[in-house]
C-alpha cells in the first residue's frame, strides 16, 4: 500500500499556539478522522520523522501519538514497512438487511417501545427540595452532630467488611434495629432474619417483581398510585391493572375478582396520593384472596410514622396468617433521602433467596453507612428524631391548611391529612392542574398535577398533591400565597 501524507483537512485542525499539549492534538484528529472514516483502513501513515518535519515540531512528540494510537488498536507497526490504519470494520457490518429478515423496530431517539413509555410517562422533577415538594422530609432538622459522632465511632473500629460489597441481606445489626423498630411501632409479624437492606422503595418493588412475577403477568395497582410503582412494573413488561380508590381503599370489581394478580400493590396505611386508610373488611377480603389464588401483596408503608389524628394504623402484614405479604418501608421519608436506604421485609420462606436475589442483582454496599444507622436506632435517636419531627409536620399541615382555607374558603377539598409528609388539593372538575403544575414550576415552587397520577384517565381528578415537611414556617404562606395566585387563574 502506498505511503501518503495526512491530508490538509486534517493537518489544519492541529493548533500549536491553542497551549493543548501537540501529541494529543496529533492523537485525537488522527483518531477522529479514522472513526469517521475520513481515513480509509489499510491508508499508510507518514513516517514520525517525516510528519515531525512537516509540522515543524520534535519527532517524539509525533511518536507518542502513534504509540497512544497503536495502542488502542487504530494503527498497526508493521515491522520493515511503516505505520498503517488498522482495518477494524467487519465486512458484514453497516451492509443493508436481506430481504426478509429480521430488524429491530427504531423508537424515537433509539429507545425500545417500553424504554420510550417509561421516560415519556416519568414523574421524576427537576426540584427536590423547597416548596411544595412532596415526600421530602425536612433535612435542615437532621441531628447532623449526632450522626457525625456516630459516624466517627463506627470508622474508629471499622473493619474490612464495612469498606467491600455488601453481601446478603445487609448488615444485621442493622436488620435486628429495624425488625425491633417494626414490631413496637408497626405491628409488624417478623424477625431480623427477613428483613433485608435495600436503597429504597424503588428497589424493593424492583427486586419482587424480579423475584416473584414473569413479564406479562397481572399486576393490581391503586388508582391513584405512586408513579415510581407503576414505572417499576412496566419497565418489567408487567399487564398493570388500576383499581379505583374510594373512602376505604382498593375497590375491586367483580371482573377484578375473576382475574388473580400475581401482584398486589397497596399503600393501606396511607393511600398515595389520597390518603384514605384501607378499611379492615377489605384487608381481610384481599389477604384471604391472595392466600386462595396464590397473589403476592407488596405492602407499601412509605410514612406512616407521621400520623397527626387518632391513633397509629397497624401495619397489613401484621395481620397476614398467610404469609402473603410483602411489606416495604425506607428512611428517605423519616431520616433523609439522600441516606438511599430502605428494607423489605419477606415472608420466612422467601428470606434466603430474597437474600441471594438481592446480592445477585444490585452487588450491595453502604455496609458502613448501615453500621451507623444501626447505631442511631439502637441508641434511641430515631424514635426521638421521629417524635420530634411528627410535631414540626402537624404544624405545618396547619399553616399550610389555613392558607389554603383563607383564599379558597370550601371551594376546594382538602384530602390527606391525617397522616403523612403532603396533602392533596382537589379541584373543580375542569381545572386544569397540569397547566397550574407547569406554570408553578417555572416559578420554582413544585405542585405535582393529581391527575397525572391516574392510569385511568376518565376516572382522573383535577388537583395539587403539595409536600409541606420541608417548607419553613415563615415560607409556608408566602410561597402558598404565590401558587393560590396561579390556580385562581384557572379557576
Amino acid at each position: 500500500m502506498r505511503a501518503a501524507a495526512l491530508p490538509d483537512f486534517v493537518l489544519q485542525r492541529i493548533d500549536r499556539l491553542s497551549g493543548k499539549p501537540v501529541n494529543r492534538q496529533i492523537y485525537r484528529v488522527v483518531r477522529e478522522a479514522i472513526l469517521s472514516r475520513m481515513l480509509p483502513a489499510g491508508l499508510q501513515l507518514p513516517s514520525s520523522r517525516a510528519l515531525a518535519r512537516e509540522l515543524a515540531m520534535s519527532r517524539n512528540t509525533v511518536m507518542h501519538a502513534y504509540e497512544q494510537l497503536i495502542a488502542e488498536g487504530f494503527l498497526e507497526s508493521r515491522a520493515g514497512a511503516g505505520t498503517f490504519i488498522a482495518d477494524t470494520v467487519p465486512d458484514h457490518v453497516g451492509r443493508p438487511p436481506a430481504p426478509g429478515g429480521a430488524r429491530h423496530a427504531v423508537q424515537p431517539g433509539g429507545l425500545s417501545a417500553r424504554g420510550a413509555r417509561l421516560v415519556e410517562q416519568a414523574g421524576v422533577c427537576g426540584l427536590q427540595w423547597g416548596a411544595f415538594m412532596p415526600g421530602v422530609p425536612d433535612v435542615t432538622m437532621f441531628p447532623a452532630r449526632v450522626w457525625s459522632r456516630l459516624n466517627n465511632r463506627v470508622w474508629r473500629r471499622a473493619r474490612a467488611e464495612f469498606l467491600t460489597y455488601d453481601r446478603g441481606a445487609g448488615h444485621l445489626p442493622l436488620r435486628e434495629a429495624i425488625a425491633a423498630y417494626l414490631r413496637v411501632a408497626r405491628s409488624v409479624d417478623c424477625t431480623a432474619q427477613q428483613v433485608l437492606i435495600t436503597s429504597g422503595i424503588h428497589q424493593s418493588i424492583d427486586l419482587a417483581v424480579r423475584l416473584l412475577a414473569e413479564a406479562g403477568e397481572r399486576a393490581w395497582v391503586e388508582d391513584p398510585c405512586y408513579w415510581g410503582t407503576r414505572s417499576v412494573l412496566e419497565s418489567h413488561g408487567m399487564q398493570t391493572i388500576a383499581i379505583p380508590v374510594d373512602g376505604e381503599g382498593m375497590q375491586c370489581r367483580a371482573a377484578d375478582w375473576e382475574q388473580p394478580p400475581r401482584l398486589a400493590f397497596v399503600t393501606p396505611s396511607h393511600q398515595y396520593p389520597l390518603g384514605m386508610v384501607m378499611s379492615l373488611a377489605r384487608r381481610r377480603a384481599l389477604l384471604e384472596y391472595a392466600a386462595a389464588h396464590g397473589t403476592w401483596i407488596v405492602e407499601d408503608d412509605y410514612d406512616s410514622e407521621f400520623r397527626y389524628a387518632g391513633a397509629p394504623i397497624a401495619s397489613l402484614q401484621g395481620m397476614d396468617a398467610h404469609d402473603r405479604v410483602l411489606y416495604a418501608g425506607t428512611f428517605s421519608k423519616t431520616l433523609f433521602p439522600g441516606l438511599r436506604l430502605g428494607y423489605l421485609v419477606v415472608p420466612p420462606a422467601l428470606a434466603a433467596q430474597f437474600a441471594t436475589g438481592l446480592s445477585e442483582l444490585y452487588r450491595g454496599g453502604q455496609t458502613f453507612t448501615q453500621a451507623v444507622l444501626a447505631e442511631f436506632m439502637s441508641e434511641g435517636y430515631f424514635v426521638s428524631y421521629i417524635r420530634r419531627m411528627r410535631m414540626v409536620y402537624a404544624a405545618r399541615l396547619r399553616l399550610l391548611g389555613q392558607a389554603i382555607e383563607d383564599h379558597f374558603g370550601d371551594s376546594v377539598r382538602i384530602r390527606g391529612t391525617d397522616a403523612g409528609l403532603h396533602l392533596a388539593l382537589q379541584l373543580p372538575d375542569g381545572c386544569d392542574d397540569v397547566a397550574i403544575s407547569r406554570q408553578a414550576m417555572q416559578g420554582g415552587c413544585v405542585a405535582r398535577a393529581l391527575s397525572r397520577y391516574y392510569m385511568d384517565a376518565a376516572r382522573a381528578q383535577p388537583g395539587l398533591v403539595l409536600g409541606y415537611a420541608c417548607v419553613p414556617d415563615a415560607q409556608m404562606r408566602p410561597a402558598f400565597d404565590r401558587l393560590a395566585a396561579i390556580i385562581k387563574t384557572h379557576l
